[in-house]
């Protein structure tokens, strides 16, 4: 049963993509599915520098992972096309399924037109437009099949494929977007919401694929979780990032900011209630926490965590009663955790480690 869903347990930025892209290489996946939209960027470090995807799936990076554009998803053109030559996709590389719909201007307008931008800090992608539209089943929708630019990468047959692919116990990967705490059904901060719900259940649908065939379900986290900028909506235990900073003794600014708008993110302390939501509805099999370095800034890249991290990393699992399996300590490491707890890794730099 080789299916594995990665899905974002806060308010987005979790990670996803690195987790993704890690996974992928773990497990060995053969095809990578990327649900929702454009707004949303996966960032991956590549060669030493980051590459940002909004609509690709991380682990087309790879080289040899199959990228699918599943029928749930909502495709930008420009967007897709530009991110097809910078990862230097050949057409068998890139399946697209039929059903996507392309999000044109008139969809972009309309959610600027409409106040979103300002009144819930939406990304104006014309994300929510479309879903709309096609709930509404307005006949002016556009297929990724009704598309010259798209129509070499389409197969009518993609269930086909896939059925072939988990019968052969091949790894197929979903990667979903955004976060749990932003899920128009389960999230809890209506309005303040995308278009969408974030959870893994809602992945694998938009995948098209089967419940029977999911084996795991990755949860990615952060310490300091994050909102985009602006009314983005309630953000518990909400600090700033010169807090942060401090604290960190990184002896300098760790501004995040957003991969699609360029707007200045919200930052907060870590609050379990939304994370205990998410493992609740989304019931996984692997728990990563992101940006743990925040915690202690002199681990950033590194293979081992301080005393200090651990301590804060056994407070989460503390207040989450679950255990933590991996923490990432920089945009490009993950550590594992020691079969026998995490104070093995303290100031231990041959505990075990992997770096995407």
């Amino acid at each position: 049963m080789p299916i594995t869903i990665v899905v974002g347990g806060q308010f987005g930025s979790e990670g996803k993509g690195k987790v993704t892209h890690w996974l992928a290489r773990e497990q060995r996946a053969g095809y990578a599915i990327r649900v929702g939209g454009p707004n949303s960027g996966h960032t991956v470090i590549r060669n030493g520098s980051p590459v940002v995807l909004r609509q690709l799936p991380t682990p087309a990076l790879t080289g040899d992972v199959v990228a699918v554009i599943p029928a749930g998803a909502y495709v930008s053109i420009n967007v897709l096309l530009r991110e097809i030559e910078e990862v230097g996709l050949q057409k068998d590389q890139l399946i697209i399924d039929p059903a996507a719909v392309v999000i044109d201007n008139t969809m972009r307008a309309e959610e600027r037109d409409a106040g979103l931008i300002e009144a819930i800090a939406s990304t104006g992608q014309g994300v929510g437009s479309a879903v709309s539209m096609r709930t509404m089943r307005r006949s002016s929708i556009t297929f990724a099949r009704d598309t010259t630019f798209l129509r070499r990468f389409v197969r009518f047959d993609l269930r086909d494929v896939f059925k072939d692919a988990l019968a052969r116990k091949q790894r197929v990967i979903v990667e979903g977007t955004q976060g749990f705490g932003l899920s128009v059904l389960h999230g809890g901060y209506y309005p303040y919401a995308t278009s969408r719900d974030t959870s893994a259940a809602g992945a694998l649908s938009e995948a098209g694929l089967s419940p029977r065939d999911v084996d795991c379900v990755a949860l990615t986290l952060r310490a300091f979780p994050i909102r985009v900028g602006g009314n983005s909506g309630p953000l518990p235990c909400e600090t700033n990032w010169e807090e942060v900073s401090h604290n960190s003794g990184a002896g300098r600014d760790l501004t995040e900011y957003a991969t699609v708008t360029g707007r200045p993110r919200r930052v907060a302390r870590f609050h379990e209630d939304i994370v205990a939501q998410a493992i609740s509805v989304n019931c996984p099999d692997l728990l990563f926490v992101n940006h743990v370095d925040y915690f202690d800034y002199s681990i950033h890249g590194q293979t081992y965590l301080t005393f200090r991290a651990v301590r804060e990393v056994h407070e989460m699992e503390r207040r989450l009663a679950c255990q933590i399996d991996h923490v990432g300590v920089g945009p490009s490491s993950i550590i594992c955790r020691p079969e026998s707890g995490w104070l093995d890794g303290y100031l231990a730099p041959k505990a075990q480690a992997t770096v995407a």
